[in-house]
């Protein structure tokens, strides 16, 4: 079984390069993650990238990570979207998904 199985449960960091602020990506995101059944959390941070961990079904943070890396929120331009520290998990370790401040 590897990351390639759409039933595996992971978790994964992800953070949001290019014009990603002031443009309610963290909403959008959060809405989308909600939608997909991912739990998490996503934030701004002072550098002016977006950050967040999400965690779900692998299909689900397939569809995830591509909103994150190239669709995002009305007005927003991403750069890029890098990911680490992908961990398998046997639950989940949020009860939903919140925008942290």
């Amino acid at each position: 079984m590897g990351f390639d199985d759409h039933n595996t449960l992971l978790s994964v960091e992800f953070e949001v390069f290019g014009q990603v602020q002031g443009c309610f990506f963290t909403k959008h995101c959060k809405d989308l993650a909600l939608q997909l059944g991912i739990t998490g959390w996503v934030k701004n941070t002072k550098k002016g990238t977006i950050v967040g961990k999400i965690q779900g079904l692998k299909a689900n943070l397939d569809q995830m990570i591509e909103w994150l890396s190239h669709t995002g929120s009305p007005g927003c331009k991403i750069e890029k979207c890098e990911l680490a520290n992908w961990v398998y998990l046997t639950g989940f370790d949020y009860r939903d998904f919140s925008i942290r401040f």
